[in-house]
Order: structure tokens, then C-alpha cells, then sequence
């Protein structure tokens, strides 16, 4: 059974009257991958900037590699994690290979360069600067950086974020990889799809709180309801209160309806009466299974990007 690499009690951090971390708790075993979701603001920043060693917390308990934390994350443990940002301001005229000894010049133990530059696929951009480097490439890179001190536990913010499909797909297998060779995975992103496809245990944060946790398929199975009724009105004007008001779990998106159900064939043949009614034309009608993306709209009431 595997054993805690983290764990979380009642922690907090206020800034004067915003309640950024109101009295979370969560536990991250070892070699999972953990992730941590909610909309912008929810406070999820401000947590892993905490558990990264950025700032100090108010009060609470961290426990990480089975030490107790007091205020701030020491030294000493900063060492055994890597840190993935948001955002990597990389010095543009460096090299992949210079900016990779720099990095691990920061550690007083860790993984030789080159053994890193294979690990992230760059063997053949060794010698380009930054600045040549492509998105996907440059993320990559990232990654190696938070790799080069050998870390047990390998915090990843967003790190998908502004990518095409096929870079993205290979970070996945990043992630992946790193999970298969007994790494423990912190994650936060705003792609439901990446979530579902790479997490063993999810834990949604809104307004400082933990309000959902679980597996993906738990998360689905509790909050993401029986079916959804997709419905596409194109350039149709409508008015979401109408359709409130004859159903329980109702949302839009855009040019997009989707009605949650346990009872499909009466609550489509409601929502094409209220159709026919207001002299609405659709555009298309699914039906589908609930994704993690309907489980945010059913905890938050909106999407995880607003």
C-alpha cells in the first residue's frame, strides 16, 4: 500500500479580508498523480506556492516526506522537490544545455545534464538558445529543469497551457513516464480532458475551500449526472431562465445548452416543446455521457477558465 508523501491539515492563508486558503486538507501518496482544480481565484496558486517553499502559511499543518513544516517549507525539503511555474522566464540567449547546468547547479545532488536532455527529448537542441526553441520544446525544457535535482515529488503548474494537441500529448507522456518510474505528480490545469486522462485523485477547490474530491470516475460518477442533453442553437438568441425554470441542472456555454437527466426521453421531448414554443431553430442535438468538464459546471456553476 502506498504510504503519504504529503499531507495537508486545515491549512490557511488570508490576505486582510480575502480568504486566498480557508482550511483545506488533502494527502498525496507516493508515485500518484495528484491534482489539484478549481476556476482562477479559487486559491490553488497561492497553495502550491506554499508547498513549493514561495510563502509561508498562517496556520494549519504541512507534513511533507514525514517531517513536520513550521511557517514556511525549509531548505532541506525544497531539495527533494522540483517545481514546474506556470510561467518560465528563461534567459533567451542561453543554450538548452546552459540553462540545464544552471539549474542543476542549484542542488547539492541530482541527475547529470545530459541524462536529462534524453529524458526530455532535447539531445538535439543541446547547443540551441532559447530563444530558437518552439513552444512545445520550451516545455520541455520546463520540465528537465524540475527534473535536474532529481526530485521524489515534481510540482507542474499548467503545464500544458498555450501548446498544440501533439505537444501537449508529449507532455502527457511525460507525466506519465514520471508516475511509472515511482514519481509523485502535483498537477494543476485547466483542461479537463488532461485531468481525467492523467490523474489518479482529484481534488476541486473553490473560494478557498475544498468543495469535491475523488477519482475521476467517482468525480463523474457523484456530480456529473446520468446523461447530458446537449443542445447547439447557433446564432439563436434564447433565455437561459426559461429553461431554469423546467429543469433541475441546466447550463450554457456559448451557442450551447446542456441539460443534466436522469430522465432522457421526457426531458428532451420538454426541451424541443420549449423549442417549438418560442420559435427556436437548433442547430444539433447530442446525447453523451458526463465528462469532468460537466462535473465543474455542476460544482461551480461556470467554467473552470472564467
Amino acid at each position: 500500500m502506498k504510504g503519504s508523501i504529503l499531507e495537508v491539515e486545515n491549512l490557511k492563508k488570508y490576505y486582510a479580508d480575502v480568504k486566498a486558503v480557508d482550511g483545506i486538507s488533502f494527502k498525496v501518496l507516493e508515485g500518484e498523480v495528484f491534482t489539484l482544480l478549481g476556476p482562477n481565484g479559487a486559491g490553488k496558486t497561492t497553495t502550491l506556492e506554499i508547498l513549493e517553499g514561495l510563502k509561508d502559511y498562517d496556520d494549519g499543518q504541512i507534513t511533507l516526506f514525514g517531517e513536520k513544516v513550521e511557517k514556511k517549507v525549509p531548505r532541506n525539503l525544497r531539495e527533494r522537490i522540483g517545481v514546474m511555474l506556470q510561467e518560465n522566464n528563461f534567459i533567451d540567449h542561453l543554450t538548452t544545455l546552459e540553462i540545464l547546468k544552471m539549474f542543476r547547479s542549484l542542488y547539492q545532488k541530482g541527475l547529470d545534464v545530459k541524462d536529462v536532455l534524453k529524458e526530455i527529448s532535447l539531445e538535439d537542441k543541446s547547443s540551441a538558445k532559447v530563444e530558437k526553441l518552439s513552444g512545445g520544446q520550451k516545455q520541455r525544457l520546463a520540465i528537465g529543469t524540475a527534473l535536474v535535482g532529481d526530485p521524489e515529488m515534481i510540482f507542474m503548474d499548467e503545464p500544458t497551457t498555450g501548446l498544440d494537441p501533439q505537444a501537449r500529448r508529449n507532455v502527457w507522456d511525460m507525466v506519465n513516464k514520471l508516475r511509472n518510474s515511482g514519481k509523485t505528480v502535483f498537477l494543476t490545469t485547466h483542461y479537463m480532458e488532461e485531468a481525467q486522462y492523467l490523474s489518479d485523485y482529484i481534488y476541486v477547490m473553490d473560494h478557498g475551500k475544498i468543495i469535491a474530491k475523488g477519482t475521476p470516475e467517482e468525480l463523474i460518477s457523484t456530480f456529473g449526472g446520468e446523461k447530458i442533453i446537449e443542445i447547439d442553437l447557433g446564432s439563436e438568441k434564447f433565455d437561459l431562465s426559461s429553461f431554469k425554470s423546467e429543469f433541475q441542472k441546466v447550463n450554457a456555454e456559448g451557442s450551447k445548452i446542456m441539460i443534466v437527466t436522469s430522465s432522457l426521453p421526457s426531458d428532451m421531448k420538454k426541451a424541443l416543446d420549449l423549442f417549438d414554443q418560442n420559435s427556436i431553430k437548433v442547430d444539433d442535438i447530442i446525447v453523451r455521457q458526463p465528462n469532468l468538464e460537466d462535473v465543474f459546471l455542476n460544482l461551480t456553476g461556470r467554467k473552470l477558465r472564467d
